[in-house]
C-alpha cells in the first residue's frame, strides 16, 4: 500500500529504524483507507491508540502531521476529526492534479523510456482482458490502484521535482479518501483503464498535445465518477 510519509526529525526509532511517528501515520492512513474507521469519523485519541497500535507520543507528532496535510482536524479535549469527502474537497483535488500533471504529462510524452510505456500499457491490457474475464475481483481491484498510481506516479516523477512529489502524495491520500463511499463496478474500471490507455497511447506517439488532451478527459470523467454523475 502506497501511503504518502513524511520526514521529519525527532522522536524515537522503532526497531526497523523507522521513527514511530512516521509508524502511526502510515498507521492511521492504513485505518482509514481499509475502512476500519469511516470517512468523517470523530474518534478520541485514545480509540487511535487502540487502533494503530501505537503509543500517545509518536501518534500525536503524526496526528499534527495530518492536520497540516488537511486530513484530520484536532479539537483539543475532544478527539479528532477525518476529513469528510464532499464536493468542495473533489473539486479542489481534482483541480490541483490537472494543474500538476496537465505540465507533467507533456514532458512524460517528449522523454519518458519506450519501454517502460510499453510495460505499463501491457499491465493496463492485462487487466482489461482480466476484468472482462473473470471480473471485478479483490486481487483485480487491488491491481487497479496500483495501477493509478504506476501511471500517474511517473508521469508526475518526469519533473524531477522533490515539492511537487510531496505534494502530489499528499493529494494522493485525498483521493483515497474521496473513493472510500464509492462503488466501483466492472464497466466504471474498465472505462478508467481505457483513459489511462488513451494517455500512454498518445505518449508513445510523443503527442504532448494529444496527451495532454487525453488527461483532460480522463480527469474530467473522473471527478464525475467520484461525485457519482458518471
Amino acid at each position: 500500500m502506497l501511503v504518502a510519509k513524511n520526514p521529519r526529525k525527532g522522536g524515537a526509532a522503532s526497531n526497523g529504524g523507522r521513527l514511530l511517528s512516521d509508524v502511526a501515520y502510515t498507521r492511521i492512513m492504513e485505518v482509514l483507507f481499509e475502512q476500519r474507521l469511516p470517512a468523517g469519523a470523530f474518534v478520541s485519541q485514545n480509540a487511535l491508540v487502540e487502533l494503530t497500535g501505537v503509543p500517545v507520543g509518536p501518534l500525536r507528532d503524526a496526528l499534527r502531521v495530518l492536520e497540516a496535510d488537511g486530513i484530520v482536524t484536532i479539537h483539543p479535549r475532544a478527539g479528532i476529526e477525518f476529513v469528510k469527502p464532499g464536493l468542495e474537497l473533489t473539486r479542489a483535488t481534482y483541480q490541483f492534479r490537472g494543474i500538476i500533471e496537465a505540465s507533467a504529462v507533456a514532458v512524460y510524452a517528449e522523454t519518458a523510456d519506450e519501454i517502460e510505456m510499453k510495460a505499463t500499457e501491457r499491465r493496463h491490457l492485462q487487466a482489461v482482458d482480466a476484468i472482462a474475464g473473470a471480473g471485478l475481483t479483490p486481487q483485480l481491484r487491488d491491481e487497479l490502484e496500483a495501477l493509478e498510481e504506476l501511471l500517474h506516479f511517473s508521469i508526475v516523477a518526469t519533473l524531477g521535482n522533490p515539492l511537487v512529489d510531496t505534494s502530489y502524495r499528499r493529494i494522493h491520500n485525498y483521493l483515497r479518501i474521496l473513493r472510500l463511499d464509492r462503488k466501483i463496478t466492472e464497466p466504471l474500471a474498465l472505462r478508467s483503464l481505457r483513459e489511462h490507455l488513451a494517455i500512454i497511447e498518445a505518449c508513445r506517439r510523443r503527442s504532448a498535445v494529444d496527451a495532454q488532451a487525453a488527461l483532460q478527459t480522463h480527469f474530467a470523467n473522473a471527478m464525475q465518477r467520484n461525485m457519482g454523475l458518471y
